[in-house]
């Protein structure tokens, strides 16, 4: 598969959101597709792909800090499982989505369609 431009699909269903290289370990990059706002996080060599909104109070997750597979909501603190999307501390008590992950060289491919768990 090509490397597809910034933003446009590369195989059905999935998105170029930033190269690799973009993306420094234990950090996270809030990113839009198809109106979808994505939270992509690189933590341990992995890149995970969550919707970027808190379930507790609707606050952008990549403003928060990633340590140790999971990522800590900046104003109430709630953190989430990066690969399942769980919420692991309080007040959060819903799940996030999660996002299926391709890396195609040093591109990072994110597919919005498939989902889990639902909600948004």
């Amino acid at each position: 598969m090509s490397a597809a431009p910034a933003g446009t699909s590369a195989a059905p269903g999935h998105h170029r959101v930033c190269s690799l290289a973009d993306l420094a370990d234990e950090t996270a990059l809030g990113v839009e597709i198809d109106g979808v706002p994505v939270c992509v996080v690189r933590t341990g060599g992995t890149v995970y792909a969550l919707r970027d909104e808190c379930s507790h109070a609707d606050v952008q997750l990549s403003a928060g800090e990633v340590e140790d597979g999971r990522i800590e909501c900046w104003l109430h603190g709630s953190q989430f499982d990066l690969a399942t999307g769980r919420p692991l501390s309080l007040p959060a008590i819903d799940p996030v989505p999660t996002y299926p992950v391709t890396i195609d060289g040093d591109d990072v491919l994110v597919a919005v369609a498939q989902t889990s768990p639902e909600r948004g």
